[in-house]
């Protein structure tokens, strides 16, 4: 993943720098030539964003652990192209004037400020925005770690119920083998309780044969 997120950063920085020359450039030309180039960079800039999602996308499925450090390298590449975003519809913002100038004269002047209430509008509705995808990429990575939690919450518990089960089989063994010694206990006791009865008999026999042995003589 990172390594897409690194491909995508050298597409980024490659796209940048040629908006950023042609920008430069828009003041410089006229005509149809800096029609071209205002479409041109317009397009450009459409792609710079798609690298952009990109990136973002790639991030989102980046380990936790590390997506920190690659934030905080999105969050710079946005600001630098909020900044190219903001140069060139300066850019743009003369070239109308200019075309303007050419098709009105001084009457062109006159809108001057409703034009900046309106590029400041827009940077306004621009700004929310983007505090909004801040707070929806928040709640996307809330939504993960609670996931990761979760599912951590389930391997325990499974774990706890393994060893629940493996203590009831032990119980039950322990439970089977103390019947079985205590059956074996009592046979001893039995048989020794035997041999003591047939030693007893035998020996009040032996007397009793003495004794009438002795008596007959």
């Amino acid at each position: 993943m990172s390594s897409d997120f690194e491909a995508y950063e050298q597409d980024f920085g490659t796209a940048t720098a040629e908006v950023t020359n042609k920008i430069g450039r828009i003041p410089k030309l006229s005509g149809e030539e800096k029609t071209q180039l205002v479409l041109n960079v317009d397009k450009q800039l459409e792609e710079v964003r798609e690298l952009l999602e990109q990136m973002d996308l790639e991030v989102r499925e980046i380990p936790i652990q590390s997506r920190a450090m690659y934030n905080s390298r999105l969050k710079s590449y946005k600001q630098e192209m909020e900044k190219l975003e903001k140069d060139f519809k300066r850019s743009r913002i003369a070239y109308s004037d200019e075309v303007r100038n050419e098709l009105l004269g001084d009457d062109a002047s006159s809108s001057e400020n409703q034009r900046a209430h309106l590029l400041d509008n827009t940077e306004k509705l621009e700004r929310s925005s983007r505090r909004l995808e801040a707070g929806y990429q928040i709640a996307v990575e809330t939504e993960q770690v609670g996931q990761e939690v979760l599912a951590n919450l389930h391997t325990d518990r499974e774990k706890i119920q393994r060893a629940r089960e493996r203590l009831r089989e032990t119980d039950a063994n322990l439970g089977k083998s103390s019947r079985i010694l205590t059956g074996m206990l009592r046979r001893i006791i039995q048989n020794r309780v035997l041999v003591f009865i047939l030693g007893a008999i035998i020996l009040l026999t032996i007397i009793l044969a003495i004794y009438f042995n002795v008596r007959g003589h």
